[in-house]
């Protein structure tokens, strides 16, 4: 079984040989412009444009809750868009983030991970904007990817 592990760094140079699979988490309102994506759109285009069309065709797709888009942005390298947070904004109804639907997305991201070889990589998903608390998510980890024997690195940018 495989632990997570932790380094420093930038997330969207995953370190390692192999295929790797980034994994991050989007809202449900179609907003992309704030905390993590900034740099994925900084690196690749591709994530923020699928992520946008599928939001806007989403009445004729599966966009929601849970859901997970995978974008291919290199020979060896993969973007899972994961819908885990409601809106974008802490409210009536507590924080963004969406324990049921990051865990959902995650066993998703299990399954392609699986088909592609694939190391996982992530910032602390669900923890930033979302609002998460790291300890809940690290448990979904650990469940959906890590006891399965996929290799997970959790970046702490500097």
């Amino acid at each position: 079984m495989w632990g997570i592990t932790y380094v420093r760094g930038d997330v969207t140079a995953p370190q390692g040989k192999g295929v790797k699979l980034i994994a991050h988490v989007c809202n449900d309102l179609g907003g992309w412009g704030k905390g993590f994506v900034l740099a994925l759109s900084r690196r690749w285009p591709k994530p923020e444009q699928a992520y946008r069309r599928w939001h806007r065709e989403r009445a004729s797709n599966d966009f929601g809750l849970g859901a997970v888009q995978f974008v291919r942005v290199g020979p060896y390298l993969w973007v899972a868009n994961m819908v885990g947070q409601r809106g974008t904004r802490t409210g009536s109804k507590g924080v963004p983030v969406r324990y049921e639907a990051i865990d959902t997305a995650l066993a998703a991201v299990a399954v392609k991970a699986a088909e592609l070889s694939a190391s996982v990589h992530m910032p602390r998903i669900g923890c930033g904007l979302a609002g998460g608390r790291w300890s809940r998510v690290e448990l979904l980890i650990t469940d959906r990817l890590t006891s399965r024997g996929t290799a997970v690195t959790v970046y702490d940018h500097d």
